[in-house]
This record gives C-alpha cells, sequence and structure tokens, in this order.
C-alpha cells in the first residue's frame, strides 16, 4: 500500500510504501461497529443511581379514602404513577456496561479501519511533527498550511512542546500508535501519521 508523503504545505511530494497487513485489509464493517461501540461502552462510568417507591421521601399516609371521591384509588404518594414518585425500574449505580473485546478481533478491527481511511484518502504521512516552542499559533498555522482543519496525528513520541501547542486546538488530537483508539480513527476527518509511527504500527498490529 503506498500512502501519500506531505511536506509543510501540504502537498504531495512523493509517496511512502506501507505494510499491506495493516493498511491493505478488507473492510470489515460489523467488526468495525463492534470494536467502536464496545470502546463507546467501556469509557461510561456507570455512577447513575435512581430511586424506587421505596427509597423517595414521601409519606406513608393515604392520599384521599377508597371510596367515594370519584377518583382513581390511590394507596401513597411515592406510587410511580406519581410526578415525583418512585421508578418502576431504576438505574442502579453499580451497573456494568463494559463489554468484552478480544485482543485478536481488536487488532483486525484497527487494521480495517486503518485499511479502510487509505483507501478514502484521509490518511497521509510526514516525516515528523514536532515543534521548536510550545505555542499554539504556531500548531495552527502549520495545520493550516497544510490544509487540516480536523486531524488525528499519531505520532512516534509526543514530546512536551507538541503536547502543549496542541492540546487547545479544538478540532487536533495527537497521539502515539498504541493510543490510537478506533473512535478517534473514524471520528477525524483525516489522519496523519509520521514514519516512525507507521513502524511502530507494524509492531503492535503486525
Amino acid at each position: 500500500m503506498e500512502l501519500k508523503l506531505l511536506n509543510e504545505q501540504g502537498q504531495s511530494s512523493a509517496t511512502v510504501s506501507a505494510p499491506d497487513t495493516i493498511f491493505g485489509r478488507e473492510f470489515n464493517e460489523a467488526l468495525i461497529h463492534q470494536i467502536v461501540v464496545a470502546y463507546q461502552a467501556n469509557a461510561r462510568s456507570g455512577n447513575r443511581a435512581q430511586k424506587d417507591r421505596s427509597e423517595v421521601k414521601h409519606t406513608t399516609k393515604k392520599p384521599w379514602r377508597q371510596k367515594g371521591t370519584g377518583r382513581a384509588r390511590a394507596g401513597m404518594s411515592s406510587s410511580p404513577l406519581w410526578r415525583g414518585g418512585g421508578r418502576i425500574f431504576p438505574n442502579s449505580p453499580d451497573e456494568n456496561f463494559s463489554q468484552k473485546v478480544n485482543k485478536k478481533m481488536y487488532r483486525a478491527g484497527i487494521r480495517s479501519i486503518l485499511s479502510q481511511l487509505a483507501r478514502e484518502d484521509r490518511i497521509a504521512v510526514v516525516d515528523s511533527f514536532t515543534f521548536d516552542t510550545p505555542k499554539t499559533k504556531l500548531a495552527a498555522t502549520k495545520l493550516k498550511a497544510m490544509g487540516l482543519d480536523s486531524v488525528l496525528v499519531i505520532t512516534d513520541a509526543v514530546d512536551e512542546n507538541t503536547y502543549l501547542a496542541t492540546r487547545n486546538l479544538p478540532h487536533v488530537a495527537v497521539v502515539e500508535p498504541r493510543y490510537a483508539d478506533p473512535l478517534s480513527l473514524v471520528h477525524y476527518k483525516k489522519v496523519l501519521i509520521t514514519k516512525a509511527a507507521i513502524a511502530q504500527f507494524e509492531e503492535i498490529l503486525g
């Protein structure tokens, strides 16, 4: 698989040979959907809680007499049918939303995503992605010159200057190959990867 090599102006000056074992796989929509959903589910904290009718703070006094009023029968105001009453099936704070995905499936899904990005021309290669000073303006100017507004940058090592220069850009994320998650790969319009990061991907996913 040949990937475009971009210069500082965002122009393709040459191509870089990438391993077909990572960037030349078939598109597996079902697998990609599974790992993206599992990634989002595993990120849920599961700390929401609701009260049932025994936990709601209400009096147990009967609101009105059983017969003769013309209204429906009512036992207490904590009934789930009443406003302010308890929930019938409340959410529990110890609810577990996690989904298990095998390592083999996860790696296959990442390879399938990278391969599809390469086919859609949404992935490009750069020699390096570093900054001399931690200035957000420098990062914004560099990415604008390359024609990138929404981009996930995957570099071999994220130094302090690169982290500080890009952390306040709303549609830019810089990660190392081991932290490239399926949701970010799908979300961003473009993926920019360094040559050294390709070698790391080959070591991790190969």
